[in-house]
């Protein structure tokens, strides 16, 4: 069964927290794909991951440029997995059925939003019902991520 993190994203939005957590992807040599819930904010993410560091950059792609077999990390709005990742990332309440094609899915939510919390908790319920092993996480004092019960 894949494993399942939920982070809860109350200290941190997922502009800081994703390319720390896409950053430890690649350096596992890994691949990933981010499945977002909409085009402004696909876009807006793809350009925010060539400059968040002024000494860095997150090689990434998507439909707009193509190429997604050469692309380690992969942005799209569709349940898909055309650069052959082991992390999905799912935010923005993006959704997806395929989550048994990927080692390992971070679901990612702004824990200030009752919607997005309580939408959270529905598929933690359906992931847990799949047989999944699913965690939960969430941000100390001082922004490391810690394993809650």
């Amino acid at each position: 069964m894949t494993e399942v993190r939920f982070y809860h994203l109350q200290r941190a939005n997922l502009e800081r927290v994703l390319p720390v957590m896409l950053s430890r992807v690649l350096e596992r040599g890994q691949r990933a794909v981010v499945q977002l819930g909409s085009q402004e904010r696909l876009e807006a993410l793809g350009d925010w991951l060539w400059t968040f560091d002024r000494t860095s950059f997150l090689p990434h792609g998507s439909a707009a440029e193509g190429h997604p077999g050469e692309q380690p990390v992969w942005l799209t709005l569709e349940e898909e997995r055309p650069n052959g990742a082991q992390v999905l990332f799912l935010a923005d309440g993006a959704r997806s059925e395929k989550t048994a094609e990927f080692e390992l899915v971070a679901e990612l939510f702004d824990g200030n939003d009752d919607a997005a919390v309580t939408a959270a908790r529905q598929r933690w319920k359906t992931y847990k019902e799949a047989g999944h092993e699913v965690t939960y996480w969430q941000q100390d004092d001082n922004g490391r991520w810690q394993q809650k019960a």
